[in-house]
């Protein structure tokens, strides 16, 4: 693979986004409507991976319901005021950027983006057999009866998953912790 960076996605990278989402999940389509609202929602959590002949993958993410994934093409209308999660919506990666660590360090800039807004984990749907991925990147399946109708939309081997975070409490300054300035 050439040298491939992220970089924010825009509305004009839209048409190829939806082309790489139709190689990696035919069996998961999303109109152009969703990619389109995830991007006004929340841009800074919407990339995309760019190589020297064009893009090589995306990924859709924002703050959103703990435990309560969107189903399969639907729009959000808002993003909750009170989210408990940073959802992963949705990792794309062509085969020739697969391997590449690419994944690896998108997931992380997503990590940064979740401990700015103080969301206590990231969350995803896990398809087409990508658990073990999520599951060496920390995410560990969470096995709830309630999610069962959520999952059904994608299909029977759908998982949510979850990575938990530890967000940093804010520390006193040295001034505050030293008794000589007082």
């Amino acid at each position: 693979m050439s040298k491939a960076s992220w970089r924010p996605m825009t509305a004009a990278d839209l048409s190829a986004v939806l082309a790489v989402a139709a190689i990696v999940h035919p069996g998961y389509p999303e109109d152009e409507a969703v990619f389109a609202e995830r991007l006004r929602l929340f841009p800074q959590g919407c990339l995309v991976l760019e190589g020297s002949s064009g893009l090589l993958g995306y990924i859709v993410s924002h703050p959103w319901h703990r435990g309560a994934p969107p189903a399969l093409n639907t729009l959000l209308g808002l993003l909750p005021a009170m989210p408990g999660a940073f959802y992963i919506h949705d990792l794309a990666l062509l085969p020739a950027a697969r391997g590449s660590g690419a994944g690896r360090l998108v997931i992380e800039r997503l990590v940064a983006l979740a401990l700015e807004a103080r969301l206590p984990r990231l969350a995803l749907v896990a398809v087409n057999d990508s658990s073990g991925f999520w599951q060496r990147q920390g995410f560990r399946e969470m096995h709830d009866p309630a999610l069962a109708a959520k999952l059904a939309s994608y299909d029977d081997a759908a998982r949510y998953l979850e990575r938990e975070l530890e967000i940093p409490t804010p520390s006193a300054s040295p001034i505050e912790n030293n008794e000589e300035h007082r």
